[in-house]
């Protein structure tokens, strides 16, 4: 039976620490598995699963939540389909269940299109585009998008890969986020308001044991500095992976569940997820790129592993 996600990329490079693989699913453009110089660095799961808990998934035309799924387009009332019943919510873009077809690839690299069409509370078309590369530094995800519309449409990127350390246990990792402030939200995990992070629990800047640490918060106030912010999750040992992320991506989603699925059991897992804009965005704005007809945006962001 073929694995529900698609066709399985795998991707290899040898250089100067090691060797390096990856593998990335048609459906959604997941990276499903990430090895770099033969340490873990993503959280796998299965070919024969759906990626869990978004493990992975590209998030394209926008990150996270909009609340009901409802927005406004030039005073016009748009509904969006509620893909997060529990809340209400439309979650995570339009192509999570997306299978995207090859635009090229190489022994180290692979190239995956997939189109947005107009639809239910968004009535525009996208031309996108994700490569996944590895490289000496590590894997390099590079997006680009183009605007196939007559009229500017609003776009935001993220993406959802759970980080780890080889078999480090992930409540002994520290988590460290370059972000001075974050996103309080309501029940439904809306952003209610945007708050200085100095002095409470939820300042990550100087790194955090995770323990039994519980935070699925954005932040914002991302450091970058030379043109990249970087994020990472440390072990004891100092050997850590990094997720380093392109001035464009000016905000991050963490999240720490506690039931994450492994074949192993449920247990603690850590997502670091790069954003172009906060939840909700296409209700507030804040961070909300308009794309003009025929416009194309690159972005980039990556995970590289880090020796003592």
């Amino acid at each position: 039976m073929p694995p529900p996600t698609g066709e399985q990329f795998a991707l290899s490079f040898t250089g100067r620490g090691g060797t390096s693989t990856a593998i990335v699913t048609e459906v959604a453009a997941a990276l499903r598995e990430l090895i770099l110089e033969g340490v873990e660095s993503v959280e796998s799961h299965s070919e024969s699963s759906l990626p869990p808990m978004a493990s992975g998934i590209v998030l394209v035309p926008w990150p996270n939540r909009v609340a009901g799924g409802a927005w406004s387009l030039n005073g016009a009332p748009q509904q969006l389909d509620i893909t997060e019943p529990v809340t209400g919510n439309a979650i995570h873009g339009l192509l999570r269940n997306t299978a995207y077809h090859l635009v090229r690839r190489t022994e180290n690299s692979v190239t995956l299109g997939a189109t947005v069409f107009p639809q239910h509370g968004y009535p525009f078309r996208l031309a996108t585009e994700v490569e996944y590369s590895l490289g000496d530094d590590g894997l390099t995800v590079t997006h680009r998008i183009v605007n196939e519309s007559g009229a500017p449409a609003p776009v935001a990127v993220g993406s959802h890969p759970y980080l780890k350390v080889g078999d480090v246990p992930v409540h002994e990792l520290v988590l460290t986020v370059d972000a001075s402030t974050m996103f309080e939200v309501d029940a439904r995990a809306i952003p209610t308001a945007e708050v200085a992070v100095d002095g409470s629990d939820f300042d990550l800047r100087a790194g955090r044991v995770i323990g039994t640490l519980s935070i699925d918060h954005g932040y914002g106030g991302v450091g970058v500095h030379g043109g990249v912010s970087v994020h990472s999750v440390s072990a004891p040992d100092g050997s850590a992976t990094e997720l380093w992320a392109d001035e464009n991506f000016t905000f991050v989603q963490v999240f720490t569940p506690s039931v994450f699925p492994r074949e192993t059991g449920a247990g603690y897992a850590v997502a670091i997820e790069p954003m172009t804009a906060p939840a909700n965005a296409l209700n507030t704005g804040e961070g909300l790129r308009w794309l003009a007809p025929s416009e194309r945006w690159e972005l980039r962001w990556g995970i590289r592993h880090r020796t003592p």
